[in-house]
């Protein structure tokens, strides 16, 4: 299975066993929207409901966690899911929350994971079909394991400021990167960290929601000044639209990346971080 598969693919493979849709769409708060009401509105036939909102360690100090490997086994295996099946991800949001649990689902190795290209709002344009209720879930199985994805921490980021061994891109919008723009989270100051690039995820994407081919993907990260042949750690508000840039990364063939996963939450959050406005490196 390819790592962004197309509605045309999905619609002819609904159904097949070992193949599990997941609904991993969640909002930021000024959208007033509630993700599990509309899945249990309308959804993909057989999707399950993921909840991205509550998939994250509570016990962490970093403002919405990735979630451990033994919460990650236990809310999959809630959902039905086994080890081997292949999983398709889609999502209805605004900020791409599908490449969130595309990400986590890489940290945790499970290796046999998709992003439906266009998510819902294509489905959702083509006139395919969907259900609503509440989908039967239970009786998986996944083993917590080790994945290949990379995380940093504040510490790391604060250490990268003094060796710049890794480039920093951030995935806001320019007036929030520049701090022409109010940071959406009260209290808290726009800006940017000192010596980060700026690419707004939304430049990866296609009128219609899908992803830009290679040479598209290509010039928007040469546009933002990355260098892919060296390493990159993404950022952004909470980590969210910072994964929609790894995954851009990983079509590309680029591994060599991380995720900050505090991003501006934690970073802005600290009095004693460095911050800076005005534009990109």
């Amino acid at each position: 299975m390819k790592d962004l598969v197309s509605t045309a693919w999905l619609a002819e493979r609904l159904g097949e066993p070992g193949l599990v849709v997941i609904d991993a769409s969640a909002h930021l708060p000024d959208a007033e929207r509630n993700a599990a009401a509309e899945f249990e509105a309308a959804h993909i036939p057989r999707a399950r409901f993921l909840d991205l909102d509550t998939f994250k360690d509570p016990s962490s100090a970093v403002p919405a966690a990735l979630p451990t490997a033994q919460q990650f086994a236990e809310r999959l295996s809630e959902l039905g899911v086994n080890d081997g099946d292949q999983v398709v991800i889609y999502d209805d949001s605004a900020v791409k929350t599908s490449a969130r649990a595309w990400f986590i689902f890489r940290l945790h190795g499970f290796a046999q994971v998709a992003i439906l290209d266009g998510g819902l709002g294509k489905w959702r344009s083509e006139a395919r079909p969907l259900e609503s209720g509440r989908t039967r879930t239970g009786g998986g199985h996944v083993t917590p394991t080790a994945g290949t994805a990379a995380v940093r921490s504040k510490a790391d980021m604060l250490a990268n400021l003094q060796t710049a061994t890794e480039q920093v891109l951030d995935a806001r919008g320019t007036g929030r990167f520049t701090g022409a723009e109010p940071e959406i989270r009260p209290g808290m100051p726009s800006g940017h960290i000192p010596g980060s690039h700026n690419l707004p995820f939304g430049r990866l994407l296609k009128p219609d929601g899908t992803f830009r081919d290679e040479a598209g993907l290509r010039a928007a990260f040469k546009e933002a000044h990355i260098d892919l042949d060296q390493p990159v750690v993404t950022t952004c508000g909470s980590g969210v639209t910072a994964s929609v840039l790894l995954f851009a990364m990983h079509l590309l063939g680029k591994d060599d990346v991380a995720l900050y996963d505090g991003s501006w939450s934690e970073w802005g959050a600290d009095p004693a971080t460095p911050k800076a406005t005005g534009t990109a490196a």
